[in-house]
């Protein structure tokens, strides 16, 4: 009695026959101002729903961010990604964009956008996006204090 149908060298047993995805992630920072608020609404309406987040002169907080890609091992390199790059595509389309800026006021993104934590999330994504191999999968997750953060992968 055999348990295999057809006789083939151990070796074809042994191998994976899926592709290993792997994550990989870059952690950056970067402290902005923001005022959530809707310019449609009264200001009654947008206290009752944004509260003290809704405040006239803005407020702002130390975001931490986490950058991640998914994809297959590249056997040349043993990369999914090259780590150097994602940083500096972070640096050069996050942290400068970000960092020290009024969203609302400073991030034409948010010109009509208001900057919430899912927004900003949406937006870092689209930012990079473009830049991350199409074979790749991204995901931001974007922190806007230790307890209060959201996760973008895409649509």
């Amino acid at each position: 009695l055999s348990l295999f149908r057809k006789s083939y060298p151990l070796t074809y047993y042994l191998k994976p026959t899926f592709v290993m995805r792997v994550t990989v992630s870059r952690k950056a920072h970067f402290n902005s101002a923001h005022r959530l608020y809707r310019k449609d609404w009264t200001m009654e309406q947008n206290d009752a729903v944004f509260g003290k987040c809704n405040n006239p002169n803005f407020h702002g907080h130390n975001y931490e961010l986490i950058v991640s890609v998914t994809g297959a091992i590249n056997q040349e390199t043993g990369f999914v990604v090259d780590v150097k790059i994602l940083s500096d595509l972070i640096k050069t389309h996050i942290e400068h964009a970000f960092d020290h800026k009024n969203l609302n006021l400073d991030v034409p993104d948010f010109k009509d956008l208001n900057p919430t934590a899912e927004n900003i999330a949406v937006v870092i994504w689209n930012k990079l996006r473009p830049h991350i191999e199409a074979k790749n999968d991204l995901e931001v997750v974007l922190y806007e204090t230790p307890r209060n953060f959201v996760t973008y992968k895409g649509n």
